[in-house]
C-alpha cells in the first residue's frame, strides 16, 4: 500500500513545471512507436492506458498486526485485485540541462477477502532520454515517498535506497523503509510486476512483497 515487475507504496513527488494535459492521450500504436502528442516517451509509451488484475489475482505479503492470526510481525498474505491508470503528463526541464518526459499513474488496490481498498498510490514514471534513466517517483498516504531509479531494458527494474526514500519521523522510528525495488515486464497488453520493500518494523527486518499480473483494458 508502492517487473517481471516487482509487486504491490503515493501523492506524486514534485517535478518543476510538470502539468497534466487537459486531454487524455492514447498509447503509442506499436511496440516501436514512442511519440505521443509530439513528445518522445521512450519505453514509457507502452505503459499508457488502464490495467486491471487478471484472474490469478495479486498477492501482498505484509507484516501482521498485533492480534492478527499471524501475530505482530508475522507474514500476513492477502490476495488482492487492482486498477492502475497511466496517463501522459508532458515534459519538464531541471536546472536547464535535464530534459524529462513523464507519465502520471494512479494505483488502487483492494483486498479480495472484503473488497475494501487497502492501498492507494500516485506517482510518475519519468524518462531521461539523454542519460537513459527511468525514475519511479511516488508517495503513499503513510507519510512515505520514494524515488526509485533504473535503466531502460526489456525487464525494467527500479531501486531506491537512502537518499531516494523520504518518510516521517514516526515511520523512520517505527516502520522504516530501508530499500524499495520494483520490476516490470510488459508484453503487449499484459503487465507483470514484482515489488519488494525492505522494512524495519516491530524491532526487526521484514521483506514486504507484492506480485501481480494485469491486462490492459478498453474504456
Amino acid at each position: 500500500m508502492i517487473v517481471k515487475f516487482s509487486r504491490s507504496l503515493l501523492v506524486a513527488s514534485a517535478i518543476a513545471g510538470l502539468m497534466l494535459p487537459a486531454l487524455y492521450a492514447v498509447a503509442a500504436t506499436s511496440e516501436t512507436e514512442t511519440v505521443i502528442n509530439g513528445l518522445d516517451y521512450g519505453p514509457l509509451a507502452k505503459f499508457v492506458g488502464t490495467w486491471k488484475t487478471q484472474d490469478d489475482e495479486g498477492l501482498d505479503v505484509a507484516p501482521g498486526r498485533e492480534g492478527s492470526e499471524v501475530g505482530k510481525g508475522g507474514g500476513a498474505a492477502s490476495p488482492y485485485y487492482e486498477t492502475i491508470r497511466f496517463t501522459p503528463a508532458g515534459d519538464a526541464t531541471n536546472a536547464s540541462s535535464q530534459h524529462l518526459t513523464a507519465i502520471f499513474y494512479h494505483q488502487m488496490v483492494f483486498r479480495k477477502s472484503d473488497k475494501k481498498q487497502f492501498h492507494d498510490q500516485v506517482g510518475y514514471l519519468i524518462y531521461d532520454k539523454a542519460n537513459q534513466t527511468i525514475y519511479n517517483s511516488f508517495c503513499i498516504p503513510r507519510a512515505v515517498c520514494v524515488v526509485a531509479t533504473g535503466k531502460p531494458d526489456t525487464t525494467l527494474t527500479l531501486t531506491a535506497q537512502n537518499v531516494g526514500i523520504g518518510q516521517s519521523d514516526y515511520m523512520a522510528a517505527n516502520d522504516k523503509t530501508e530499500k524499495f525495488t520494483v520490476t516490470y515486464e510488459l508484453s503487449g497488453n499484459t503487465m507483470q510486476y514484482t515489488q519488494e520493500t525492505i522494512l524495519h518494523v516491530y524491532g526487526k527486518p521484514f521483506t514486504h512483497t507484492d506480485i501481480s499480473t494485469l491486462t490492459r483494458v478498453k474504456e
